[in-house]
């Protein structure tokens, strides 16, 4: 693909994942911060209304990445054997970061925190564990991927309500959490199915040629406003195909309705990048190129012991002012370590600027 088209895509997608870090970070604030009896009123249910959409936008942008690097490996080459244990490594790497995080929230809460925390399957688990069951999509080629990655979507999203109906009193409560639809954790039912949609974009991506982009993302556009559409259509009718299903929980209505929201948003974030933005630094797109960092460093801070004299304990200003004072303070995180490698240059040369003589700095 030529150099432009892979910066521009991968511009729109870092901004795109910057902005479900923002509403991460204010749902997430919301969350602990805000006084109980505040719950139930208008800024706090939209909020975390709001919050429900980065954990899918996360994995679809992961399974765009995996679309990309199964896709590499299809250009080199290599074996189908090889090209699904690259994916299975991927997936090795994102488990074990899931750990680690899962263990130092773990350390840093003791002795208040009991064992089974280190095994709570939170978005990172998910990924890990979806990339695993799906890295056979490697053996196929990137064409084919587009479709069939689509229709895995569809049926993950559409079994979720019938893995909600299995009787898993004989599992073990740990396996059943990376499966089963639950409200506390990450399920492979339904949350994997975002990560195949991404499959099929990314896929999608591969095979467009660069000058076939603008006119692919309107129709993209135009997909997400119909799937929309066609999903509340279906959640609003007065019978279902199922024998119990919860919209929030598991609905497909409710997974299609937020990959729509996605598809409309992806034309927005490549417009907007492309042309409408400067082509400089961003700080929405900042957040998208240290989303893993960010996101580990506020967990702890929000739901950690540093700010315990917060939590449940601000009104809706008040949290809304810890909510912008946490987003400075992950973005200058974000900042310092982007640019670590280039902070010594930086102090140097204000250090020339403000310590030099003025006669020196002029030429004089």
């Amino acid at each position: 693909m030529p150099s432009t088209s892979k910066n521009n895509r991968l511009q729109y997608l870092d901004w795109l994942r910057g902005v479900a870090a923002l509403i991460m970070l204010q749902g997430h604030a919301f969350h602990s911060f805000l006084k109980p009896e505040l719950r139930n009123d208008g800024p706090y249910v939209f909020s975390q209304f709001l919050g429900g959409m980065p954990p899918a936008i996360f994995l679809f942008l992961t399974g765009i990445t995996l679309a990309f690097l199964m896709d590499s490996r299809e250009r080199q080459g290599l074996p189908g054997w090889r090209r699904v244990w690259s994916a299975v490594r991927r997936s090795g790497y994102l488990l074990g970061i899931a750990f680690l995080f899962r263990l130092q929230l773990w350390l840093f809460a003791w002795p208040n925190s009991p064992w089974t925390d280190l095994f709570r399957v939170d978005i990172l688990n998910c990924m890990g564990f979806a990339i695993t069951l799906l890295a056979t999509m490697a053996l196929f080629r990137t064409a084919e991927r587009v479709r069939l990655c689509a229709v895995l979507g569809l049926a993950i999203a559409a079994a979720s309500p019938l893995a909600s109906q299995f009787d898993w009193s004989g599992v073990h409560p740990v396996v059943k959490s990376y499966l089963a639809p639950d409200y506390n954790f990450f399920g492979f039912f339904p949350w994997a199915a975002y990560l195949a949609f991404g499959m099929s974009f990314g896929s999608l991506l591969r095979v467009l040629k660069a000058e076939q982009l603008d006119r692919a993302m309107l129709w993209i556009g135009l997909l997400g406003g119909v799937l929309i559409m066609t999903a509340q259509y279906f959640a609003n009718l007065p019978y279902s195909l199922y024998p119990k299903s919860e919209y929030w929980l598991n609905s497909p209505a409710q997974v299609l309705t937020k990959q729509g929201v996605i598809l409309l948003a992806l034309p927005f974030a490549y417009l907007w990048t492309r042309y409408g933005a400067s082509q400089g630094w961003s700080w929405i797109r900042q957040f998208g190129t240290t989303s893993l960092l960010v996101y580990w460093v506020h967990i702890e801070l929000v739901y950690g012991r540093w700010l315990w004299f917060m939590k449940s304990n601000l009104n809706v200003a008040q949290t809304v002012v810890a909510a912008a004072a946490l987003i400075l303070l992950m973005l200058l995180l974000s900042v310092v370590k982007t640019y670590r490698n280039q902070w010594p240059a930086i102090l140097a040369g204000w250090r020339w600027y403000f310590v030099t003589p003025p006669d020196r700095v002029s030429g004089d």
